[in-house]
């Protein structure tokens, strides 16, 4: 995946995003967190779930929109991590940013059995598979992965 050799692989970089979602929740976020890696193993950005303060600022969101800033010529061989699967929402900012993959920690059906009906996380039953397979751009998807691991950080917040 990455051209250096001593570049972290994919289960160490999620479980960094399922760590930043634990961190998340403790600055009294939602339990979130996604980091983008380009295709040479650097991070270009790494965010929080922030959409207490803005609808659309869900973790996915913010790192596309941090590492665009940063560096948008490097997306097209980035991987997004994110802590649990990108909504549609996110879907949809992933693929326009050229982001080429995506590997998740929860998937969207395990995030409902823990959130309910919480109105702060209406679950949005699309699963990002089915939203990138409508575009004309491949987005590879690994997920869900590590689910256990990143259904702590939801562990009594949604009740």
């Amino acid at each position: 995946m990455f051209d250096r050799p001593d570049a972290p692989d994919d289960e160490t970089l999620l479980r960094r995003a399922i760590a930043l979602s634990v961190r998340s929740r403790n600055e009294g976020n939602h339990p979130f967190a996604a980091l983008v890696i380009d295709a040479d193993g650097t991070q270009l950005a790494e965010a929080f779930n922030a959409s207490r303060a803005d609808c659309t600022g869900h973790a996915e969101m913010e790192a596309v929109r941090a590492a665009w800033v940063a560096r948008p010529a490097r997306l097209a061989g980035a991987t997004l991590y994110s802590s649990a699967e990108p909504c549609a929402m996110c879907a949809g900012g992933i693929y326009w940013s050229g982001i080429r993959r995506v590997v998740y920690a929860l998937s969207e059906t395990r995030l409902l059995t823990l959130t309910g009906s919480h109105p702060e996380n209406p679950t949005l039953s699309l699963p990002c598979r089915e939203v990138f397979a409508r575009g004309q751009r491949a987005v590879e998807v690994v997920g869900p992965l590590l689910e256990e691991d990143a259904a702590v950080a939801h562990a009594g917040f949604w009740t």
